[in-house]
């Protein structure tokens, strides 16, 4: 076999306290797709960054292809040949430039870039890196005239601009439809016959068969299972989760306990002036998946409901009234919440800011009601961040914790939090398992059929297996329009 491309030896990496990473061990060859699984807080995104170049390791040694390797900087670890696409595209991008220079961000700014560059080769090697991912659009126009999806492609074509030996993958496809991601998965392919190692952080169980020629699993910080393709996911993430997987599913109610009076009807609702009229009616206590596509329209059906859009034509009515919000804050006022699908740009906030604690996060939507002053939390604030990192499971230190220095999964466990901190007439959660291991999304379908006495809630997602996991009735939905629907059989095994 040839030699590794990147070894990790006893790398231990400690945040205050918390030992994120202790002595752990790991390898990649080339041509290698190398599966990480984790639970979320459990070590994989702290290890990506070490190798990535945004945090230092305390203990251990690196070598990339068998020289020693420690990058101070993200921009260190490509030049030595090392590119990371994270999770959050907002990281990679830059919305107001246009897309052709988002792709050569690099080579337009980085070190011992030419002072100019003529518009011609720059559109040439834009053209190039984008028919390499797939992406068909007008190079000029800003890149945040892309979807999210889009605006993905271009963080991963910029990242094989470097010509990298290790390109790391956190998440890749949890913006992308079917089709989309199945280009990803012939580039990955096209990149293993190139020789580039490729290091895949991901919760799909879909990327994962597709995808991986090994698995390593991760828990507390340690290595504690590495298994060869074929894999068995069964056992992989009952080592992830630490608990047998029958025992991380609750049962679904059957649909006769579900059923009540309804809590949102939708008549002849057209999203826009070229959509079909639909009609939907779903019911106090249900939970109905809005499943379909990435661009099915299902997040501007969300914003309808929750005031933020308009549709062209139709009527709604909350629990028999007319319904049609004037905006978000009407709608919170009543009782309709809403989840968006990028945290980060709908529901988060940065660092600076003085609500991005758990504790402020949560309250945010409610001060009015509960009395916060600018200098001042109250109990309640507290109370109900404390309820909440019960509640949902969130591994952190306390109420307090910055929401950047927590995983992916456990910010959105925080997002949904916020939603429960008050009773909710209606609750809309776009794409909520993004990002979330297969133990944490189990937990938090539970809890949502735990709770969902009282209230209509709607599931929007574009993978039908977590549609099925969560819902009592599963709408499919395509270009801006209601397709079919039916109930989700009960189910209890598989993630």
């Amino acid at each position: 076999m040839s030699a590794p491309i990147l070894t990790a030896h006893a790398i231990t990496k400690r945040f205050g306290a918390t030992v994120a990473l202790s002595r752990l061990d790991f390898s990649i060859r080339a041509g290698e797709v190398v599966a990480l699984m984790g639970a979320n807080g459990a070590g994989k995104s702290t290890f990506v960054k070490i190798v990535s170049g945004v945090h230092a390791h305390d203990e251990g040694t690196m070598t990339l292809a068998g020289a020693p390797y420690a990058p101070g900087t993200p921009q260190a670890a490509r030049r030595l040949g090392v590119a990371t696409v994270h999770q959050s595209v907002a990281d990679a991008v830059v919305p107001t430039l246009s897309i052709a220079d988002n792709l050569l961000l690099e080579q337009l700014c980085g070190e011992g870039a030419p002072w100019w560059t003529p518009r011609a080769a720059r559109r040439t090697r834009a053209r190039a890196l984008a028919g390499r991912v797939g992406l068909d659009a007008d190079l000029d126009a800003p890149l945040g005239s892309l979807s999210l999806a889009g605006q993905q492609r271009v963080a991963i074509a910029r990242a094989l601009a470097t010509r990298p030996r290790l390109l790391i993958l956190d998440e890749p496809t949890a913006s992308l439809s079917a089709a989309e991601a199945g280009r990803l998965y012939e580039l990955v392919d096209a990149l293993r016959a190139e020789g580039v190692a490729v290091l895949l952080v991901s919760h799909r169980l879909a990327d994962l068969r597709r995808l991986a020629t090994r698995v390593t699993v991760v828990r507390d910080g340690r290595i504690v299972a590495e298994e060869d393709a074929p894999v068995d996911f069964d056992a992989a993430l009952e080592k992830m989760i630490g608990r047998p997987l029958a025992a991380a599913h609750a049962v679904r109610k059957p649909a006769s306990e579900t059923r009540s009076r309804a809590a949102l009807s939708l008549r002849g609702l057209r999203l826009t002036a070229h959509s079909e009229a639909f009609d939907l009616d779903i019911d106090e206590g249900e939970i109905v998946a809005i499943a379909g596509p990435v661009g099915a329209g299902k997040s501007r059906l969300a914003r309808v409901i929750f005031g933020a859009e308009r549709a062209a034509a139709g009527a709604m009515s909350l629990y028999g009234y007319p319904w049609q919000p004037r905006g978000p804050g009407e709608a919170i006022r009543a009782g309709v919440f809403f989840a968006g699908e990028d945290r980060w740009r709908s529901s988060l906030f940065p660092e600076s800011v003085p609500f991005a604690s758990i504790a402020g996060t949560i309250s945010f939507p409610f001060l009015a009601r509960w009395g916060r002053t600018a200098l001042l939390p109250r109990g309640r604030e507290a109370a109900a961040a404390h309820a909440a990192i019960e509640r949902f499971g969130i591994r952190c230190e306390g109420p307090n914790d910055r929401l950047t220095r927590l995983s992916g999964g456990n910010q959105q466990k925080v997002l949904l939090a916020r939603w429960h901190a008050e009773p909710a007439r209606v609750l809309l959660l776009d794409e909520p398992f993004q990002g979330v291991d297969a133990g944490a999304r189990a937990d938090i379908a539970a809890t949502l059929r735990r709770e969902a006495a009282g209230r209509a809630t709607l599931v929007f997602v574009s993978d039908l297996e977590e549609a099925h996991e969560v819902a009592d009735r599963i709408v499919h939905f395509d270009r801006g329009s209601l397709e079919a629907a039916h109930a989700a059989p009960s189910f209890s095994a598989t993630a």
